[in-house]
């Protein structure tokens, strides 16, 4: 009897998150970047004193940080590799697989640096904001993106297993 709960718990946390939302983030007027499983587990990438680039890394009640730019102090054993054969993924599938993917919020503010090239670039900015999401030319040497991007993991799954 308890191992039929138990068998029943895992069956419906392993089908729990299938439904899990994964949300990527960038915003690069405040230096937000990060990838994560809603409630479960985040991985932030943050600017450094010391190094270039410093992931924090949550999952559930963990917290850690690390450097992944760095190079390990521990020499690495060589070992001799068996070359796998590589599998390639159809086009098709990496249309359907990026299609799964939902862009909550998408916003441009761009400047060349160049006036001419603003100035070619603003009425095609002007359509892009109208029909896409929110794209801004501007004059002012100012540089933003924000993009918040979301799935699901059985949506992914989903577009690999459907034709």
């Amino acid at each position: 009897m308890i191992l039929t709960i138990v068998i029943l718990l895992v069956v419906l946390l392993a089908l729990g998150l299938l439904f899990v939302p994964i949300q990527i983030y960038v915003d690069t007027a405040t230096n937000k970047y990060f990838a994560g499983l809603k409630g479960l587990a985040k991985a932030s990438f943050e600017p450094d004193e010391k190094e270039f680039l410093r992931v924090r890394l949550k999952v559930l009640f963990y917290e850690h940080c690390f450097y992944p730019l760095t190079k390990s102090s521990k020499p690495k054993p060589s070992k001799k590799k068996k070359t796998k054969p590589r599998r390639k993924i159809k086009l098709r599938k990496m249309v359907r697989l990026l299609k799964s993917f939902e862009v909550k919020r998408f916003a441009l503010d761009m400047d060349t640096g160049d006036y001419v090239a603003n100035a070619k670039m603003y009425p095609i900015f002007v359509l892009l904001n109208q029909y896409v999401a929110s794209f801004h030319i501007n004059f002012e040497n100012r540089n933003r993106l924000v993009m918040d991007i979301r799935n699901r993991p059985y949506r992914i799954l989903k577009s690999f297993i459907n034709h």
